[in-house]
């Protein structure tokens, strides 16, 4: 089984095809637009191709890899910018959107409204260079290819990224196990042990993840998407409409005795905010825009990836407008004292709740099941890449796919028995993955970039643009290494304190209600 990949040295000239030398067959697949050029500039390779492939091959890969694929009964490079959109709109559009009021009653309004603008466009920004990067080298498959070629072809960057690739993965299917009993134990009233209700989850995820291509799961992630902004819409509108937030003067243990007065909303945070909940509030507005590990993987089966930022846009759009209101809307009607994530626990009135909660369904199930198939894309491709099980309806493809899968979703089984506490999950991904594969690689992908068009003086050559786009890939790499480190450091912590909360959930594994 071929793992990492070695990348072999080459200059930085730009490389093109002449489509007089190349046979009729071939010419039929050269786009310079897609691959050879942006905004009418050449660009450069990085270094060689990966896996010892010709320029030419590589340069060749989207046409030939439709053609090989026209004979089999499973095609991969099947979807539009369309059904792109849809994919990326159900990863976006998630659940974790109901934490940004928590977020923002830690932050307060201002800031946390500012830091959601400013983290969507970087978001944007540095998914753009995913793009860029991925058009120079369309051999590459996946985010782990990526990090060995950005890393001077290093065999152990590969195998890092790869740990660190499934193992985000993975988590983010643990949070939707989590979520998934938190979901029965709220609609039930705990009528089952969390643990059985997190089993539960975890077999019905694992049918739903059976399906092998992107094109399949594109047609649910629309569903998704528009439950998911239906659930949303509801949370809000429910927030503004009843009488009092959730726990409305009911005892609270605290100093007070009661959660008591009108909900109290901050502008800004409140002096003497601490640096563990400050943190932790930004790692999860952070982890809801940060999904570009998944691109590389989505491009790999666009049939025109030239038109991603098409996709990107459209979503970029969205997600800001609707975080933004929802997340104002029901923090201004459930206050800082009275918030909790997710934000459907906040709401008072039991039916609206579930009501709201439950159009959440299809997101719950999806979204996990997505990340579930990434991975055993990953794993699956390189086991296969060559055979005829890869393309076709076979007994031993399809036990190894559902094998994968199995693993896959047993690891989250685990993962949300262990860290059961849902806020505390996102900034741990965050901080431990969205770290990389949010600001570190990319900052340095367009460093890279940059050396490969302009040679080594790069930065003179380009003046002042040089100059501030240096700089503000410099300060993404930072921001990562501080998410890296302060951020790690702020969730443990967080974990630690929690689980030393009276009434809460007392150890792993527990049959303890987490129903909201």
């Amino acid at each position: 089984m071929a793992l990492g990949r070695k990348a072999h040295k080459v200059d930085n000239t730009t490389h093109e095809i002449d489509p007089n030398s190349t046979t009729k067959e071939e010419a039929q697949y050269y786009d310079p637009e897609s691959i050879g050029e942006k905004g009418g500039r050449k660009m450069s390779r990085i270094a060689g191709v990966m896996g010892g492939e010709s320029d030419q091959d590589s340069q060749l890969s989207v046409g030939k890899q439709l053609e090989l694929e026209a004979t089999n009964s499973i095609k991969y490079r099947t979807c539009s910018w369309q059904k792109t959109a849809a994919l990326l709109f159900s990863e976006y559009i998630c659940l974790a959107i109901m934490s940004f009021p928590y977020s923002y009653s830690i932050l307060g309004l201002v800031p946390g409204l500012i830091i959601t603008v400013v983290v969507a466009m970087s978001v944007l920004y540095t998914s753009l260079i995913v793009w860029e990067f991925c058009l120079r080298h369309p051999e590459l498959r996946d985010v782990c290819d990526v990090g060995q070629m950005l890393y001077f072809g290093w065999r152990w960057v590969w195998y890092f990224t790869a740990a660190m690739f499934l193992l985000n993965n993975t988590f983010i299917q643990g949070l939707h196990v989590l979520t998934g009993a938190k979901y029965l134990n709220t609609m039930s009233g705990h009528a089952v042990c969390t643990v059985g209700f997190s089993a539960i989850w975890a077999v019905l995820s694992f049918f739903c993840s059976l399906p092998r291509t992107f094109d399949t799961l594109s047609k649910l992630a629309t569903l998704s998407a528009f439950f998911t902004f239906v659930s949303v819409l509801l949370a809000a509108i429910f927030a503004g409409i009843e009488a009092h937030p959730n726990h409305y003067d009911t005892p609270n243990g605290g100093t007070s005795g009661l959660w008591t007065g009108n909900p109290i909303v901050l502008v800004i945070p409140t002096a003497g905010t601490g640096f563990v909940n400050g943190m932790n509030a930004f790692l999860n507005i952070s982890y809801t825009f940060i999904g570009q590990i998944t691109i590389p993987s989505f491009i790999a089966e666009m049939k025109e990836p030239k038109d991603f930022p098409k996709a990107l846009w459209a979503v970029t759009i969205c997600e800001i407008i609707v975080f933004s209101l929802t997340a104002s809307i029901v923090y201004v009607y459930t206050g800082t004292q009275y918030n909790t994530a997710p934000a459907f626990g906040s709401l008072g009135n039991e039916l609206y709740k579930k009501v709201a909660f439950s159009f959440m369904i299809p997101t719950l199930i999806f979204l996990g099941v997505l990340y579930a198939s990434v991975s055993a894309r990953f794993v699956f491709f390189r086991i296969f890449e060559g055979t005829r099980h890869k393309g076709n309806h076979t007994v031993v493809g399809w036990a190894t796919w559902a094998g994968i899968l199995a693993c896959t979703w047993i690891a989250a089984f685990i993962i949300a028995e262990v860290i059961p506490f849902f806020s505390d999950l996102l900034s741990l991904m965050s901080s431990l993955f969205d770290s990389f594969f949010g600001f570190i690689f990319w900052g340095t992908a367009y460093m890279r970039m940059r050396r490969a068009d302009f040679g080594p003086g790069w930065l003179s050559k380009r003046g002042m643009r040089g100059i501030a786009g240096f700089t503000l890939n410099l300060i993404l790499i930072c921001i990562g290494l501080f998410m890296l480190t302060g951020g790690t450091y702020a969730t443990c912590q967080s974990i630690v304190d929690n689980y030393k909360v009276p009434g809460g959930v007392g150890g792993v594994f527990s049959c303890v209600n987490n129903g909201l």
